[in-house]
């Protein structure tokens, strides 16, 4: 009853000293892909990503009731990282929704200039000039937002000491009058919605060995389930005990009457309120544990012995590998292994999967027979808009020659088609994972692969098949399942149905390989497309923005060379990461695994007719 009461009562005061206009409230998850075109037409990096900010400490004034209820000492303010910008997950701050939207904008523009030099306030002084620069249209938002802001904060006049004057030379700041002779930071003052923040040191990524954090990601399945980002600060843990000295205190042993059966948690089991005690918490203190990845990642990760393994074609050959931080492409980083299986047994697809693909075969033999849009005709049965446009264009520069019969038209005919494919298979352990009660994702990948050969050998076009997969960046394995040289055959379909998961996802090597199989194509058009579950990993660096910016830079190099890459993917988050690597229309996304084989077909007869 008592704990009941106390719940109540702590959270009938806080909504009381809550500052804040529900009614009002913007929530980031609405307004994200505005706030990323704001980003990055500022010139942000577009391997930044987004998430809900964190309870940081503020300082400034409070009423009697923020005192009593304990309220009003903690914010989820803006925050600048180096890979990510945390913003409120929701913003009720005005009265006025319009207002909370801009200030989400306001945050995404500000953030693109923003540059931390240890000064908070000239760091936030010096954004707020280059953006208001850079977008003289917002100027008059801005000011909107500025007043609605000044007219939350406290008067210095009726605050004394520090507080004072570290509150005095934000309004000044705010208000562009002149540079701040005072250096203060956030917690000093009340929260300042319109500038961000920076840690203070951004040094455990570099301290803690980037080989636990994917072992750390499958032991914590709680953080999966809250996005807010959190800051941490290093420590060291330093063992207090002596290991030689064991302590015996015999009267402290109960004896068998005292024995109480009591069900207890131990070390192994979740604590219920750690989330809310993160929460609670500025920093997250991090410390090593003293192990070694090879004592916590799984066994089967490691290589088989050769006897048992794959059958490696040839001697290997080496590929850059983009390095975001330098920016500098590392010439001959890894090394790209062509493996196939060995003895493999018949692929004996089932009764439905081989209706699936009689009928996706029909399907892509009729696309093969029909007639085609040819675009910038003279004469035609529909006006091409894309032609008018720049014929009209055109006809705006004088110095341009009339012509009677403009190229503005679309016919349709039958066309010899020139068109490569190559399909790339992500194989990494991930895939061992169910996608549905009954089967594997590597089971849904083994049918999609195999319909999609079915149906491609009946359209006629050439085709290859790899699947990838990797170990660090000395070995990046390629499986080969069929190459352009080769027929559609019962071999190929053997190398399918014997795909197997394993290892790790380094994406931009297995790219950069399949593009140099493209490139050497003679067809006009030709499609990478590229089957996956997840993000790039790996075990050393080749994670987080680092392996997304190598697949990105490997995308582009694709572009470059003359290829169409598209991407389909099974990963619920895929919208957090790939618009960036593919953009906006280079990848489709599969919410049900059962759909992969008509999605991966569709995707290819779409980009086919383009």
């Amino acid at each position: 009853m008592e704990e009941m009461v106390g719940h109540w009562w702590h959270q009938a005061i806080t909504r009381v000293t809550r500052q804040h206009h529900p009614a009002a409230a913007v929530q980031l998850q609405d307004m994200q892909k505005a706030i990323g075109i704001f980003f990055r037409a500022a010139g942000g990096p577009a391997a930044l990503r987004f998430s809900p900010a964190s309870m940081q400490a503020v300082g400034g004034q409070r009423h009697w009731l923020q005192k009593l209820a304990g309220s009003g000492q903690r914010a989820d303010t803006a925050q600048m990282e180096s890979d990510v910008l945390a913003l409120p997950a929701t913003l009720a701050v005005f009265d006025d929704a319009q207002l909370n939207r801009d200030l989400y904008l306001w945050l995404a523009m500000l953030s693109a200039f923003f540059v931390s030099n240890g000064d908070w306030i000239i760091d936030n002084q010096r954004a707020s000039q280059a953006a208001l620069a850079q977008f003289p249209g917002f100027a008059a938002r801005y000011q909107a937002l500025l007043q609605a802001h000044l007219a939350q904060r406290p008067n210095p006049v009726h605050m004394t000491g520090a507080g004072a004057q570290a509150e005095a030379a934000v309004q000044a700041a705010l208000k562009g009058q002149g540079s701040a002779q005072l250096a203060c930071q956030p917690q000093d003052v009340a929260a300042v919605w319109l500038w961000l923040s920076a840690p203070a040191t951004d040094s455990q990524a570099g301290n803690r060995p980037a080989n636990d954090k994917a072992a750390e990601a499958r032991e914590h399945p709680a953080a999966l389930t809250n996005k807010q980002r959190r800051r941490t600060q290093a420590t060291s843990h330093e063992q207090s005990r002596n290991a030689m000295v064991l302590p015996f205190r015999a009267e402290a042993l109960m004896s068998w009457s005292e024995m109480v059966h009591v069900n207890r948690s131990s070390d192994d089991e979740e604590d219920g309120n750690a989330l809310n005690a993160a929460n609670d918490m500025d920093k997250l203190s991090v410390a090593p544990d003293g192990q070694t990845l090879a004592s916590r990642v799984k066994f089967d990760l490691d290589l088989p012995s050769s006897s048992a393994d794959d059958t490696p074609l040839g001697e290997g050959m080496k590929f850059p590998e983009w390095d975001y931080r330098r920016a500098v492409l590392q010439p001959d980083h890894c090394l790209v292994q062509v493996m196939q299986a060995q003895h493999c047994r018949p692929f004996l697809p089932s009764t439905a999967l081989r209706l699936t693909a009689r009928r996706l075969r029909r399907r892509l033999e009729t696309l093969r027979d029909a007639p085609r849009a040819v675009h910038g005709q003279d004469s035609g049965d529909t006006l091409d808009l894309d032609a008018w446009v720049r014929f009209h264009a055109d006809q705006l520069d004088n110095t341009t020659a009339c012509s009677d019969t403009p190229p503005i038209y679309t016919r349709r005919a039958r066309l010899d088609r020139s068109l490569a494919t190559l399909l790339l298979a992500d194989l990494s352990l991930s895939t061992d994972a169910y996608a549905t009660a009954q089967e594997r994702v590597i089971d849904v990948i083994r049918d999609a692969l195999f319909v999609f050969g079915e149906a491609l050998n009946a359209a006629g076009d050439p085709f290859a098949i790899w699947g990838f997969s990797s170990v660090r960046r000395q070995h990046v394995r390629m499986q080969h399942l069929k190459t352009f040289d080769e027929r559609w055959s019962d071999a190929s379909r053997a190398r399918v149905g014997a795909i197997k998961p394993g290892y790790y996802t380094r994406m931009g090597a297995a790219i950069r390989h399949a593009t140099g199989q493209l490139a050497e194509r003679p067809e006009h058009k030709r499609l990478l497309m590229l089957l996956t579950d997840g993000k790039p990993n790996d075990l050393d660096v080749y994670e987080g923005r680092y392996g997304l910016e190598d697949t990105r830079q490997a995308v582009r190099e694709a572009h470059a060379a003359g290829l169409i890459p598209f991407c389909v993917t099974i990963d619920e988050k895929a919208h957090d990461y790939l618009p960036m690597l593919f953009g906006q229309n280079g990848y489709a996304m599969v919410r049900q695994p059962q759909d992969l084989v008509r999605q991966l077909t569709q995707a290819w007869a779409t980009l086919s007719r383009q």
